[in-house]
């Protein structure tokens, strides 16, 4: 039973919030009280209204129905900027800073400090000003450094700052960790509790159940739409959360195989270099393999899959298929030897999010859907595209969606089926499951198993160690650009591919 809260401590309250887009629901009468002073987690699969409630509060969207009240009093919020006058900040997972303005520019954009009746900006007292909340946040980035220069810890942190630079009240922080290193993460949870401290409500959303257990006072859960349940966030376990928000109990996350992998070799990889990012990467991997590569942010193991693609050059080394020498210089060629590489961004890299659905799926592979290189053959393209759909089971309305309008999870799947139509015979999964929530990452390890049961070559890159322990049959880790060890599943030990991944394993 959920701790009673009184109702005169919120800072936020908003209740029966419904919205719905071209007659389709997205939320009906939801409800979220927060705290001054807390760290609220949202939590829910993806489609499950996060965005959208998010979305109204910050003034981006208009809810239909439904009552908001900010320190006791109701208001309406018709645009980010009055969102932002009334102190509701968002930090979206996308950032997108001024990139050609300095760090002190992008802070006090639209509200510079300007030399009385002459609309000059004060830049001596943008800086000082800007340095003192550095100082009072204890962020240690120069002012005068483009935001083109800083990493993408740094550029959030530029964002929070400028929220506390506008008096903000409320901050919403929208996956804020799906791009950062640990280190950096913990950095991150270090200005949060500061600003908590000065009565600063933060709106925490993310998929990463460890983050939320961390950092959270409260969680609320929606799913489908509507509210479910608020609760303390010491009074909830893994499981239990996963339960309100899936509405079933995930006992197994991960699929159990009948099918064990093949002796014969597939793939190689000899003694692959690419100067300043990697050196002597060599690997095998078998049909029906699950093979996991593992290691910290910036290890190279992407720049090691791209390489292989031929997404970038290698200064030697060999790559082999089937025991013979291919040469890849481009993804095209990738394709003909019937290699897949989905990306870790499927934003940036994976998908056109102007584009439909269909569009998408078959997107690398319209010469077989066309005549004479030319004539689209659309009930062909169909058929093949509504397959897919009911294959992958991609939550969509019709083919002729705008995939920018899925959701992550959903998303994901629309770049599987893009690469499952070319009929790979090795798949690259870079971070298959990055940003999506729990229900959608239990269906896409559900289909990673059937592919390798029926004789796909899988290679995993993941930042998760329980989806390395859980996934795959063997497992590479690198370490500055080297591999540092390789476990099979049964010498599989956490503590070992951590030391491995931070460069102080030793196997004697």
């Amino acid at each position: 039973m959920a701790a009673q809260r009184s109702t005169d401590e919120f800072l936020l309250k908003m209740e029966g919030i419904s919205k719905a887009f071209s007659g389709v629901p997205a939320l009906h009468e939801v409800r979220l009280e927060v705290r001054k002073g807390e760290v609220h987690a949202l939590m829910g699969e993806n489609g499950a209204g996060k965005s959208t409630l998010m979305r109204i509060l910050s003034g981006i969207v208009q809810r239909d129905r439904g009552n908001i009240e900010l320190g006791g009093r109701s208001v309406e919020i018709k645009s980010p900027r009055e969102a932002l006058d009334l102190g509701i900040a968002m930090i979206h997972q996308e950032l997108n800073p001024v990139r050609a303005m300095t760090a002190a520019e992008n802070i006090f954009l639209g509200k510079e400090p300007c030399y009385p009746f002459t609309g000059v900006v004060n830049r001596k007292k943008q800086r000082e000003m800007t340095l003192k909340l550095f100082r009072d946040m204890d962020v240690t980035i120069n002012p005068d450094k483009k935001m083109a220069e800083l990493s993408l810890a740094e550029m959030q942190l530029v964002e929070i700052v400028k929220a506390v630079s506008c008096q903000s009240r409320i901050i919403i922080m929208d996956e804020p960790t799906s791009a950062i290193t640990g280190r950096e993460v913990a950095r991150l949870f270090e200005i949060i509790r500061g600003l908590k401290t000065r009565g600063i409500a933060i709106i925490y959303i993310s998929h990463k159940m460890d983050e939320i257990f961390q950092i959270s006072d409260t969680i609320t859960v929606l799913r489908d739409g509507r509210y479910i349940e608020t609760r303390p966030a010491k009074e909830l376990d893994h499981d239990t959360l996963v339960k309100l928000m899936v509405g079933r109990k995930i006992s197994d996350m991960f699929p159990k195989r009948t099918v064990a992998p093949q002796s014969e070799v597939i793939f190689e990889v000899d003694h692959l270099t690419r100067r300043g990012l990697f050196e002597n990467i060599s690997f095998k991997v078998k049909k029906g393999e699950v093979f996991g590569v593992a290691g910290l942010m910036g290890a190279g193991r992407s720049e090691v899959m791209e390489t292989v693609f031929g997404l970038r050059p290698a200064d030697a080394g060999a790559v082999r298929v089937h025991g013979r020498d291919v040469r890849i210089k481009s993804p095209a060629d990738s394709i003909r030897h019937r290699i897949a590489f989905i990306t870790e961004d499927r934003q940036l890299k994976g998908l056109n999010l102007k584009a439909t659905v269909r569009e998408n799926i078959t997107l690398v592979n319209l010469k077989n859907f066309s005549l004479f290189g030319q004539l689209l053959q659309f009930k062909k393209e169909n058929a093949v595209v509504d397959s897919e759909i009911e294959k992958l089971r991609i939550k969509t309305r019709h083919r002729n969606q705008i995939v920018r309008t899925l959701s992550g999870g959903n998303q994901q799947k629309v770049v599987l089926a893009k690469w499952l139509i070319t009929e790979p015979e090795i798949i690259i999964l870079d971070e298959p499951t990055r940003g999506i929530d729990i229900g959608a990452k239990a269906e896409i390890y559900k289909i990673i198993a059937q592919l390798a049961e029926q004789g796909a070559t899988i290679i995993m890159i993941s930042s998760e160690m329980e989806e390395i322990l859980g996934m795959c049959d063997r497992v590479i880790v690198l370490y500055h650009g080297k591999i540092t060890a390789e476990f099979a599943r049964e010498a599989f030990n956490q503590e070992n591919i951590i030391k491995a991944a931070m460069g102080t394993w030793s196997a004697n």
